[in-house]
């Protein structure tokens, strides 16, 4: 297998990128081929480093680019050159830690969509009390329909059962109460399809219910998603400050911090974006993961192995499938 790596997106590149992706090509055993400014990257890469080659790209995709420069402006960035090389079977995945809507633009007009599917989404996973939720969508489209949020629940319970292996995933409608009649017409009408569909319908939940992991699978408009996401990641940073201080405070809480330390170090693990790795794309007709602009070397693996394992359970094959079927319905 190959893993094709954006090596100049993201803050931390092209540094952490590469160190995440040997790392990754020595953990899973695959190869990694690095996409950037080669005078850049070679001197970051060990010796004896295995399974890793560069390909040569001059221009790199800022976060201030507009994202259709993938397309236009930055033909000859490391983005576009990874893209066009998955499109053309040069790699089973991309990985990249760039431009989010550089990322959604590049995925859906250069690699495509999978026929059928209306809009792509990014669904990334999020740590719960009983485990982990995906949220699709987290950004990528601010406006839906009912169709797209159908599609979304459709792809978020192909790839909850594929990857993390949960058997009959509960999908939930992020909405504004729990009552069917809740929302704007657009969710009215979303809640419609949702119980008629071939899903595990749990009907709408509110934002608290999210981290209370009463469902497997969140569906949401992007904008809805996307606040959602921040405003949990926020929360859980603003808590770990809190634990901080209160543990700091005098002889007898940090010494209760030396008690209490394996447990904290898990919370942090489990709050932790880096653990988890990347989103994936979905609803692009090849694997495209879309890691933390402020990804970390340890991101990066994390995100490279998610990839590998989205790969080796023919997620794109499975959502294709579902949609054909629906098609013939």
């Amino acid at each position: 297998m190959r893993i094709i790596v954006d090596a100049m997106g993201g803050d931390n590149a092209p540094n952490e990128i590469v160190a995440g992706a040997v790392s990754a090509a020595k953990k899973y055993g695959v190869e990694i081929l690095l996409v950037g400014r080669e005078d850049a990257i070679k001197p970051l890469i060990p010796q004896d480093a295995k399974g890793i080659t560069i390909m040569n790209a001059e221009q790199v995709i800022t976060m201030e680019d507009d994202p259709m420069s993938v397309l236009k402006s930055k033909k000859d960035s490391s983005m576009a050159y990874a893209f066009r090389a998955l499109r053309d079977g040069e790699g089973d995945a991309v990985v990249t830690a760039g431009n989010s809507g550089a990322v959604l633009a590049g995925g859906t007009m250069i690699v495509k969509r999978i026929k059928g599917i209306r809009r792509a989404a990014f669904a990334p996973i999020m740590p719960t009390m009983t485990g982990e939720t995906l949220l699709i969508d987290s950004g990528a489209n601010a406006e839906c329909t009912p169709e797209y949020l159908l599609q979304f629940a459709t792809m978020g319970t192909h790839y909850i059962k594929a990857v993390r292996g949960v058997e009959n995933p509960k999908v939930g409608l992020l909405n504004n109460g729990a009552e069917e009649h809740k929302g704007t017409p657009m969710h009215q009408e979303a809640y419609k399809l949702l119980a008629s569909a071939p899903i595990n319908f749990a009907g709408n939940v509110e934002g608290r219910d999210v981290p209370e992991g009463k469902v497997d699978v969140v569906v949401a408009d992007g904008f809805s998603g996307n606040v959602l996401l921040k405003t949990f990641e926020g929360v859980g940073k603003f808590f770990l400050k809190e634990l901080k201080i209160i543990f700091g405070k005098n002889l007898f809480t940090k010494l209760a911090t030396l008690i209490l330390m394996s447990g904290v170090k898990a919370l942090k693990k489990k709050t932790d974006h880096n653990e988890v790795g990347g989103a994936p794309l979905l609803g692009v007709s090849k694997p495209v993961f879309k890691a933390h602009g402020s990804a970390i070397a340890r991101t990066i693996e994390n995100a490279i192995g998610q990839a590998i394992i989205y790969v080796e359970q023919d997620v794109i094959g499975k959502i294709t499938e579902s949609i054909v079927s629906e098609e013939k319905e």
